[in-house]
């Protein structure tokens, strides 16, 4: 008599996790977002795709089944701005070694901030923050961010105090948009920003605070900005704000991210 049993091998339990781990992923990249509504409404469908597959209905289930077809397309399409954090995450955030990385193989050098630029940016928030002058400063860590560099105009100065005042000042033609930092200089101001579309707790933040999310969504950057109402410093990293943030704890997050 011949038992039947279920043989789990180390592949398969591998195999669950990396699935696991796919879709954990999936739902931060797409949690308090529209799109999240979206998913939702694929998994319903394929749900009942396979629902009608198993109660053999064969006209229903051929329907269905085109749709599921093309779907894959229509999810790339759909889910662009999300599978681009999902690959962006696992290509910055989930390397096992970045001496290695690719990046280190073709270039020797890395993108960092001197204490001194370090200050002088700090500074000229705190200074901006007391005349509530309104700032969105874009801080690169591993990509340069051409992209965004090319919607805004070209710089290419050493960061100062008085030049991040004067870009940002209400009557400059420079001030509105993104300035964007790269290594030791101010690369481009006015650059358009990606603006995000989730749900933020604090229905009073503006365009300018959604456009700092949406940049730290869609790349490895930091973001800080100063708030034209309240004159608040905020920072945007990873999808997320933090708001209020004062001279001394705006310091220690620039260090920490460019220290990883």
């Amino acid at each position: 008599m011949n038992t039947a049993f279920i043989t789990i091998r180390f592949l398969d339990l591998l195999d669950i996790t990396l699935v696991a781990f796919l879709l954990y992923k999936i739902y931060l990249a797409i949690k308090g977002t529209v799109a999240f509504n979206i998913f939702m409404g694929v998994f319903i469908f394929y749900i009942a795709w396979i629902v009608i597959k198993g109660l053999n209905m064969e006209l229903m289930g051929s329907i269905m089944g085109q749709v599921m077809a093309v779907g894959v397309l229509a999810l790339i399409v759909v889910f662009q701005q999300e599978i681009r954090k999902l690959f962006l995450m696992l290509g910055t955030r989930y390397n096992l070694n970045k001496g290695l990385s690719i990046e280190n193989l073709f270039s020797r050098d890395q993108p960092t901030i001197s204490n001194e630029q370090v200050k002088d940016i700090v500074m000229a928030c705190k200074m901006m923050s007391r005349s509530k002058t309104g700032a969105l400063i874009v801080l690169t860590h591993n990509a340069e961010l051409n992209e965004y560099i090319d919607t805004g105009e070209r710089i290419n100065a050493k960061v100062s105090v008085a030049l991040l005042e004067s870009l940002f000042f209400k009557n400059s033609p420079l001030h509105d948009g993104g300035v964007i930092i790269h290594a030791d200089q101010i690369k481009a101001a006015r650059c358009v920003l990606p603006v995000t579309n989730k749900r933020l707790k604090n229905n009073q933040l503006g365009l300018r605070h959604r456009a700092a999310i949406g940049m730290s969504q869609q790349t490895d950057a930091q973001v800080i900005i100063v708030s034209e109402e309240t004159g608040r410093i905020s920072h945007a990293y990873n999808g997320k704000l933090k708001e209020n943030v004062n001279p001394i704890e705006l310091t220690r997050l620039i260090e920490d991210t460019y220290q990883k």
